[in-house]
């Protein structure tokens, strides 16, 4: 079983390994919650959306993620260089469920994997449900599927995504529509890369909502995803709100943390 199939590893490559801090940050540039990011909007619709994804790069928000099979929500906390991401996957058999919460502050990180369905009962792997693992960093660096892309503080990576963007126009207020190229944003947490790689030439052209809000900053992004090998025809949706004022993540209790397991670190690789 492939968890980077699912994602997991994209997110947490993105939450989990120390760079927060190491990324190029400019906190007095971020704009105050309701502030204009921009002086003024982009007239061509792509380049609007471009514009909107520019606040993201702050790291100071939060998001909502819905994909194939799953749904997931977190925050983004650069000055506190914390971040979280919480994820339920269902592969909808009753074979394989999983929830997963990931927890970074600072040079730490923990892991809480509940695992369910009968191929992980089948395997022992709930003993420890409801515990959070601390992670030693050093394994978290030989571990592929927790690598961290240094390029964006954005698990989702929209901005990736917009650039795929072919065609757009504006239907309304802080509204878009058009059609998207995704085959070149798979690292993106909120896509399959098996189902990409199933939709073939389809990918290269989805149909596709926006939305920005008064500020010119993105909102939300929903991408219409045709049936394509096993899956189902589905939406993928990602929302961002809180600008500039998300909240720092929580370090777990101690009474609920116990080390990683050597399985853990291999189930990422």
């Amino acid at each position: 079983m492939n968890i980077r199939r699912w994602s997991v590893g994209v997110l947490a490559a993105s939450l989990l390994v120390p760079g927060l801090a190491a990324c190029k940050s400019d906190t007095a540039e971020s704009a105050a919650p309701g502030g204009s990011a921009s002086a003024a909007a982009p007239a061509d619709p792509k380049e609007a959306l471009l514009a909107s994804t520019r606040e993201i790069g702050k790291g100071n928000f939060t998001f909502t993620v819905v994909g194939h099979q799953s749904t997931g929500k977190g925050l983004v906390h650069k000055p506190s260089n914390s971040a979280q991401f919480t994820m339920t996957f269902d592969d909808g058999t009753g074979d394989v469920s999983m929830d997963v919460d990931f927890i970074y502050i600072e040079k730490e990180s923990w892991v809480k994997l509940d695992l369910g369905g009968k191929m992980f009962e089948a395997l022992g792997a709930d003993k420890n449900k409801g515990k959070y693992q601390h992670l030693d960093q050093s394994k978290i660096e030989g571990a592929k599927g927790l690598q961290l892309n240094a390029e964006t503080l954005d698990p989702s990576d929209s901005a990736a995504l917009i650039k795929g963007v072919t065609e757009v126009r504006r239907t309304g207020e802080g509204s878009f529509a058009g059609t998207i190229d995704i085959t070149g944003a798979t690292e993106s947490a909120a896509l399959d890369e098996e189902v990409v790689e199933a939709l073939a030439a389809q990918a290269k052209a989805l149909p596709f909502t926006a939305k920005v809000d008064a500020q010119g900053r993105l909102t939300e992004i929903a991408i219409a995803v045709p049936a394509a090998g096993e899956a189902e025809a589905h939406e993928v949706k990602i929302t961002y709100a809180d600008y500039g004022s998300a909240t720092a993540a929580q370090k777990p209790p101690a009474s609920k943390v116990v080390e990683a397991s050597e399985q853990t670190y291999e189930m990422f690789k």
